[in-house]
């Protein structure tokens, strides 16, 4: 069986020119932006999507032959639609994204200068601690030695380390007491 390629019906086929354009706009342009209305129900990208179609139609003049310039337009309009949706909420969805970020790293922000904030209160508490007991507390905290180490270091007993250790805890604690909730 032979290949044979679709004749195109040229008798009923439109070749644009200026006039047939013309005709084309005027019969079509209400029911293209309808469409286009009522799928993406917001006038203005209604209508500059309208006015994008015409344009394109215009410009591929030349190369463009239409079976059926309604069934071209409204299938147009449609694609426009569904492209100019898919757009929007990809853009919505970067929006977001963007957002969630900009208020995760505006909340960090807030964290790390809350942090700061804290951690100057309560090296200002163990500055106001008795000699002794300040030494333990940054022994332990903040170098991250045992009891065991901190008494071998400053030649206590472990029971003072603990017994200093649990002043410091106390005192921390009553003093920020405002920052618990």
């Amino acid at each position: 069986m032979a290949h044979r390629t679709p004749i195109p019906f040229k008798e009923q086929s439109i070749r644009i020119d200026r006039a047939t354009f013309e005709v084309v706009y005027q019969l079509y342009w209400e029911k293209v932006y309808t469409i286009l209305y009522n799928q993406l129900r917001e006038a203005e990208p209604a209508r500059e999507i309208v006015q994008d179609i015409f344009k394109s139609l215009w410009e591929r003049r030349e190369t463009l032959i239409m079976e059926n310039a309604e069934h071209y337009l409204i299938r147009a309009a449609k694609l426009k639609a569904f492209e100019y949706i898919r757009n929007k909420v990809s853009r919505e969805k970067h929006i977001h994204i963007k957002m969630s970020s900009y208020d995760s790293s505006t909340n960090c922000t807030e964290e790390h200068i809350l942090f700061n904030s804290l951690k100057g209160k309560v090296n200002d508490i163990v500055d106001t601690l008795p000699c002794q007991c300040k030494r333990v507390y940054r022994m332990s905290m903040e170098e991250g030695m045992a009891n065991k180490e901190i008494a071998q270091a400053l030649l206590i007993t472990e029971r003072a380390v603990a017994y200093h250790m649990a002043k410091a805890t106390s005192t921390l604690r009553l003093e920020l007491a405002e920052y618990s909730s």
